[in-house]
């Protein structure tokens, strides 16, 4: 079985320790989306700044429901600013295609098939009672902060994760 891992999560030229923000979008991207998103990501990147100072980042499109954004901040810190920045960003970007990068209540994991699942709250509650959902199933661990969590923590059992809550 094939398990999605972001290519991120291996990027060399990127410290351990490099901030990542998950953004999980309402819907699947077309292809075409997906690659104009991945076109529009890279030129942000490269003029992303804080405090006039350049920051070493880079972004990817995983499996066309995800934008993950990552800064080595061993260059240069992101600040709340540039923060900002990267939130106007992909705001203006998923206007402009329809789509929302910003959907906190849409989860998902690896299916039998290693492909991977999504649903709302609802539906993982279902999925949790008719027990498609198991404490064993590997769920996408969205709330990762770095690297090396990307690495090592972007998926979690489900009866180790944080949806457990929900």
């Amino acid at each position: 079985m094939h398990v999605p891992i972001p290519s991120l999560a291996q990027s060399p030229h990127f410290a351990p320790e490099s901030r990542v923000w998950v953004y999980v979008s309402n819907r699947l991207l077309t292809d075409q989306e997906a690659a104009q998103t991945t076109l529009e990501l890279q030129a942000f990147c490269r003029q992303w700044t804080a405090h006039n100072q350049a920051l070493k980042a880079t972004a990817e499109i995983f499996e066309k429901q995800f934008v993950i954004l990552m800064v080595d901040e061993t260059q240069a810190g992101a600040s709340g600013c540039s923060i900002d920045k990267s939130v106007h960003f992909l705001e203006q970007l998923g206007q402009a295609i329809g789509v929302d990068f910003f959907e906190r209540m849409r989860f998902a994991w690896v299916g039998n098939e290693g492909e991977l699942q999504f649903a709302n709250r609802l539906e993982l509650a279902d999925a949790v009672k008719n027990q498609t959902v198991s404490d064993n199933t590997l769920m996408v661990n969205s709330l990762v902060q770095s690297k090396l969590e990307l690495a090592e923590k972007w998926l979690v059992p489900y009866g180790k994760s944080w949806h457990r809550r929900i």
